[in-house]
């Protein structure tokens, strides 16, 4: 029996992620939940008892996973500009990546101070990454200069997904160019 409720809340956490990335978090609704998972609306309230704590689950679900992935590459670079190109190249790289979209689409709503709080906490160990790598350039504000740089990854990303004119290796080229340059002030 536990083993049919984990694969159900896997299924419809699957079923959230498919939602968030085709149409943001106005289209994570119950009715739709229960409609691609085939349960009905009420078993979706056994699981989850808000729109919130779905979101909640997939952020803590989700998001340590993404960062991990974005941390391993930052530790196959042996420079800390290596380690910074990582940083923008491995965010970049997971855009098309269904978990992502939904990580994206999640930061962008409206979240509950719990939902907002397990981002951070995935963000704080990259944004420590990158702080320690910029210092390690000589950076006087590599605390500073890693929020900003996270703009540049965040601007590129949304560059991305709305699938601008430009194709999306010369996107993250111009990103990884543009942090490159500026983090050696």
């Amino acid at each position: 029996m536990a083993e049919h409720r984990t694969m159900q809340r896997n299924a419809l956490l699957d079923a959230a992620r498919s939602l968030l990335s085709e149409g943001g978090t106005e289209a994570l609704t119950f009715p739709a939940l229960a409609e691609r998972t085939g349960l009905a609306r009420s078993s979706v309230y056994e699981y989850f008892r808000s729109r919130a704590a779905v979101v909640e689950e997939l952020c803590a679900v989700d998001f340590p996973v993404w960062a991990a992935e974005v941390e391993a590459a930052m530790e196959r670079a042996e420079t800390p500009e290596g380690k910074i190109e990582a940083y923008v190249r491995q965010q970049l790289a997971l855009v098309g990546d269904r978990r992502h979209r939904a990580v994206v689409a999640i930061s962008a709503g409206e979240l509950d101070a719990g939902a907002r709080e397990k981002i951070r906490a995935a963000h704080g160990g990259l944004i420590a990454m990158i702080v320690e790598a910029l210092g390690a350039l000589g950076h006087e504000q590599p605390r500073l200069a890693a929020m900003l740089l996270q703009g540049v990854v965040d601007a590129a990303v949304r560059r991305i997904e709305i699938g601008a004119a430009e194709d999306p290796g010369q996107i993250t080229e111009a990103a990884v160019g543009m942090a490159l340059r500026g983090v050696r002030g």
